[in-house]
């Protein structure tokens, strides 16, 4: 029985990946660094790294100040264009009060409320984890495992929803199940250990149905 469902953010509930593409590309672009989407999928999303690390050596000053200068960038970009995913706001509307629901990011603290500050999503949470909450982030199963304990529930019965490689392992190696929702950025990629795939997110209310009901195992 599900009890608990934990929401990455980037790339589920909000469109801000595409964005975050774009500050790192423009920042490394002044350095006459030419950055790719394959090249950030793989750094950054599949590996939970950062794509700054081919103009500077991560732990330098100079590579803070390359990172204050992109988040900067990032901040100013996310204020321009509405960001929440289709469906999103429609299915929270009808989980909500079914289940327990928190959301599990490795996003900063700064960005997030910048996102949500005009969202209007967080209502429909009991909590929110992000950078300043973990000392280990995804792929590193911290983030989950603070969601199981904060949430009161058992691992089996918490299921989390996600759209990239690093989310994923973060959540399987906690324990958990994972629904795998492929943003327009990452579809196409390798899902191993997923408990299933969604096409898109409205597909989830009929998803837990059948999973409460016993017909996925």
């Amino acid at each position: 029985m599900i009890k608990a469902i934990f929401w990455d953010n980037d790339g589920v509930l909000v469109d801000t990946e595409g964005i975050f593409f774009r500050a790192n590309q423009e920042t490394l672009a002044d350095l006459g660094i030419s950055l790719g989407w394959e090249q950030f999928e793989e750094i950054s999303l599949v590996r939970g790294g950062s794509v700054l690390q081919l103009a500077q050596k991560p732990g330098t000053e100079a590579f803070y100040k390359l990172r204050d200068k992109r988040d900067a960038l990032y901040a100013d970009l996310l204020t321009r264009e509405p960001l929440v995913m289709e469906g999103v706001r429609d299915v929270l509307e009808a989980l909500t009060g079914k289940y327990a629901m928190g959301i599990v990011t490795s996003s900063g603290h700064e960005h997030f409320e910048i996102i949500h500050r005009r969202s209007g999503l967080l209502p429909y949470f009991q909590f929110a984890l992000t950078m300043k909450d973990c000392s280990r982030f995804k792929p590193h199963p911290e983030p989950y495992l603070k969601a199981i304990a904060l949430s009161g529930c058992r691992p089996e019965e918490c299921l989390a929803i996600e759209d990239s490689p690093r989310g994923l392992v973060s959540a399987v190696n906690a324990g958990i199940r994972c629904l795998v929702v492929p943003s327009r950025f990452t579809r196409g990629g390798d899902f191993p250990g997923a408990f299933q795939i969604l096409n898109n997110i409205r597909e989830l209310p009929a998803t837990l149905e059948e999973l409460q009901a016993g017909i996925l195992d």
